[in-house]
């Protein structure tokens, strides 16, 4: 059995998610709009859940059994595609959060003059 990684990244307006190999080679990918949500609907958690179970379906034909997880965007529906890739058979090894954050956050602009 296989080893790879899956890619959740989370919008508030969809989530995407990916499985790679351990060298991070794309082997199949699979999003909410993808499966057949549109609009707003894309980011509920029925949507992930629904994504999710795709992407562990194709997983599991191409032989991946045990995954790690890298979780990476804001919203609350990651947590519904990590529920649902456990109960479609996967076996989770690790999850991580690389949410890039701000150390500063960007330059602001300059005052206006009056």
């Amino acid at each position: 059995s296989l080893e790879g990684i899956i890619h959740i990244q989370n919008t508030f307006n969809n989530i995407i998610l990916t499985l790679t190999d351990q060298q991070g080679f794309i082997k199949t990918y699979t999003s909410a709009g993808i499966v057949g949500f549109r609009g707003a609907r894309r980011s509920q958690p029925v949507a992930a859940e629904r994504a999710a179970e795709e992407l562990a379906r194709r997983a599991l034909k191409l032989g991946y059994s045990t995954v790690s997880i890298r979780l990476k965007g804001p919203g609350n529906t990651k947590q519904y595609a990590v529920q649902s890739l456990a109960a479609a058979g996967l076996q989770i090894i690790s999850l991580a959060d690389v949410t890039p954050i701000p150390y500063n956050g960007c330059r602001l602009p300059k005052r206006r003059r009056v």
